[in-house]
């Protein structure tokens, strides 16, 4: 399943890459008709909080609704209409870009911050955007919120 996340849905798109779906957030501020055909010609499904968005013809096939709320209560939300795994392949895409992370070579990995060298074991980077990734304090922290949402929202362990 590949997602759509609208402007006002940012973050939950952040996490959605985070558990390793192919993301895409729309931040130019394009109108509704050309979101909505880019979710088709991508086949996508738009998560948006914008009810006008629901009322074009055949909506109903890739756009779904969610109320606003706390990340916690959209994250429980699209777990619920469409789903989603939390644990589907987590750190396998840029958070920043939706790109599929690859392993980095010894060049990209001199690029982490001198003060937080350590044995990392794998780390990753983007192709695309150049950011690097390793297993730091707050994959832990990512990684602890996306087993809560898993566990509450699929009643898997």
């Amino acid at each position: 399943m590949k997602f759509l996340c609208d402007e006002m849905l940012q973050r939950l798109g952040r996490w959605l890459r985070t558990a390793g779906y192919d993301t895409k957030i729309i931040t130019d501020g394009r109108d509704d008709y050309e979101i909505l055909k880019l979710t088709r010609k991508e086949d996508r499904v738009l998560l948006t909080c914008d009810r006008a968005l629901t009322e074009y013809r055949d909506a109903e096939k890739n756009v779904v609704l969610l109320e606003t709320g706390s990340l916690d209560e959209l994250a429980k939300q699209v777990s619920q209409k469409c789903q989603v795994n939390w644990q589907f392949q987590p750190f396998t895409r840029c958070t920043t870009c939706n790109t599929t992370l690859k392993e980095a070579d010894d060049i990209q990995r001199k690029t982490i911050p001198d003060d937080v060298k350590q044995d990392f074991g794998v780390v990753y980077y983007c192709p695309s955007c150049n950011k690097v990734y390793w297993d730091g304090g707050h994959v832990q922290r990512m990684r602890t919120q996306l087993e809560k949402w898993h566990q509450q929202y699929t009643g898997s362990k």
